[in-house]
């Protein structure tokens, strides 16, 4: 039997919702220990200038393994 590292990361990914990465999670073993939230933004010139524009954010939830 393959042996689960005791910490995973697991990225909400496109079209999935925030409660199908929890339950991915529960069913590979862990349970959410932590939330994390990043700004995804996107480089625009504009008059020579450049600037960044908000464009989304990306969850990453941190899972600690469920011990039976």
């Amino acid at each position: 039997m393959t042996k689960l590292p005791k910490k995973k990361r697991f990225e909400v990914q496109e079209g999935e919702t925030l409660d199908d990465c929890l339950d991915r999670m529960k069913v590979e073993g862990y349970q959410v220990v932590r939330r994390v939230e990043k700004p995804l933004f996107q480089e625009i010139q504009k008059d020579g200038k450049q600037t960044f524009q908000p464009i989304g954010q990306q969850v990453i939830f941190e899972g600690r393994r469920i011990d039976s």
